[in-house]
């Protein structure tokens, strides 16, 4: 694999921000801005952003539309991924993808570990591939969403990170 030189420009992606909760709004969804607030300052583009009722069929619904949408490369969901009756996010997204992405969720609780102990474990966080279009499912604490952005998705989003990262194989993603 060849890679790209190591003073390659920084690759701005459009990026589409899902929370998937009965109660937030938009005065008081914090996980869903936070994660606007930073993609937009690490030079990304948000593309949409969305609250979505913890509801798989408008789950499907909604991330089915960004995925068919060539002007969304990236989809980060905050929320619905936890273990109680309502969180139904992980079975209403996965069927979507064409590729999951197992080492995002493995990282994650790793590196939650770290933060909350054993508490990780009622995380279910997933990522995959659907129509070459990269889906994050994140937990809807604040927390979460910072330990997600700031250690995996930051640095593998930006095209500049070495060895190698997810921005520089956007392209390929459909090739067949």
């Amino acid at each position: 694999m060849s890679q790209t030189p190591a003073d390659a420009p920084f690759l701005p992606l459009p990026i589409a921000v899902a929370t998937v909760s009965d109660s937030r709004t938009v005065d008081n969804d914090t996980s869903g801005t936070y994660l606007r607030e930073q993609l937009t300052a690490a030079g990304h583009r948000l593309a949409d952003q969305a609250i979505c009722r913890d509801d798989p069929y408008q789950l499907r619904a909604l991330f089915s539309r960004w995925i068919a949408d060539p002007e969304v490369q990236v989809v980060i969901s905050t929320g619905g991924t936890g273990i109680t009756g309502r969180d139904s996010t992980p079975e209403a997204i996965a069927p979507l993808f064409d590729k999951t992405i197992d080492g995002f969720g493995e990282l994650f609780r790793q590196i939650s570990f770290q933060e909350i102990g054993a508490s990780t474990v009622q995380s279910r966080a997933v990522a995959g591939i659907a129509n070459g279009t990269l889906i994050f499912c994140l937990p809807g604490s604040t927390g979460a969403c910072r330990t997600a952005w700031e250690q995996i998705l930051q640095p593998q989003l930006d095209s500049r990170t070495r060895p190698c990262n997810f921005a520089q194989l956007i392209a390929r993603f459909s090739e067949r």
